[in-house]
């Protein structure tokens, strides 16, 4: 067995698919189920459920997944020494994103690697979307080494979080709104509208479920939409109302008020998250340390 046969093993795992994971290793995808089929015949087990349709780890999969990872990390910090010990920063950062907030007071993850590469163009950047919950986790398991997070926490199980922004969340509706005038609003001002929010893994949804819990509101969901653009616009023509960061808005809108919430007003914070108890490369490690320099003051 070699270290490529366990990089095989990790990327149909994570990918749940033969063919992105040969896309992802650069592979046909008769070589990646050759080598699955290899392991398989050596360690006596299936590591594999298939099927036409899907592909999902066995018991025995799950098992030998973490192990598979540490072997992989292992390899990768040895790599990491000599880097450092050569000078120079080489590699590659796998780096989980965000939708952008580009407005005053939000940051733009493009031109974070923009910055990053002119400075190292040795090393490689590769970047995944998707809610701040599932990034968390991708972080905790090695699937990803850094991640940016929007979520309420200024803490979470297993990362380590470095601080970038904390734009602040405020009620967005139409001018012509009854509450459009209003110099604040309370969450129980809120709960007969209908509103148009993100999906539950996604950060400010996260933050305003829980203001709302705290709050003891219920509020009506009428839209769930997974990009930020849309729920402005879904807001902008009168359909919902929302609960957003003014960032989030590419340019300011003159059909859209936002007006600050007061009491148990949602919390959204903008984080870098790194694996905690698990040294991260020399280049994730730089990544890091240039965002942080570059964060909105």
């Amino acid at each position: 067995m070699e270290l490529r046969h366990l990089e095989t093993f990790v990327a149909v795992a994570e990918e749940r698919s033969f063919s992105r994971a040969a896309e992802r290793l650069h592979v046909v995808q008769s070589a990646v189920s050759a080598t699955i089929r290899n392991l398989e015949a050596e360690w006596g087990v299936r590591l594999f459920h298939r099927t036409t349709h899907r592909v999902e780890l066995s018991d025995a999969g799950h098992a030998l997944l973490p192990e598979a990872r540490q072997t992989l990390q292992a390899a990768a910090n040895t790599a990491h020494a000599v880097d450092e010990v050569r000078g120079g920063l080489r590699g590659t950062i796998r780096l989980g994103i965000m939708q952008a907030t580009l407005g005053a007071g939000g940051i733009s993850v493009a031109a974070a690697i923009s910055a990053f590469r002119a400075a190292h163009p040795a090393v490689t950047v590769t970047a995944r979307q998707g809610g701040s919950a599932e990034q968390a986790e991708r972080v905790r398991t090695g699937e990803l080494d850094v991640a940016f997070l929007g979520m309420p926490d200024d803490t979470l199980p297993g990362l380590r979080l470095d601080l970038i922004v904390e734009p602040p969340l405020r009620f967005a509706c139409t001018l012509d709104h009854p509450l459009a005038h209003r110099r604040s609003v309370s969450l129980q001002d809120l709960q007969q509208e209908p509103f148009a929010e993100l999906p539950p893994t996604w950060g400010i949804r996260i933050a305003n479920d829980r203001a709302f819990a705290a709050a003891g509101v219920q509020r009506t969901i009428a839209y769930e939409i997974n990009d930020v653009a849309t729920v402005a616009d879904f807001i902008r023509h009168g359909l919902a109302v929302g609960i957003v960061s003014p960032a989030q808005v590419r340019t300011p809108d003159p059909n859209i008020t936002f007006i600050p919430i007061r009491r148990h007003a949602p919390r959204f914070i903008i984080s870098l998250a790194t694996p905690e108890g698990r040294r991260a490369s020399p280049a994730t490690r730089a990544f890091v340390a240039m965002a942080l320099d570059n964060a909105p003051a």
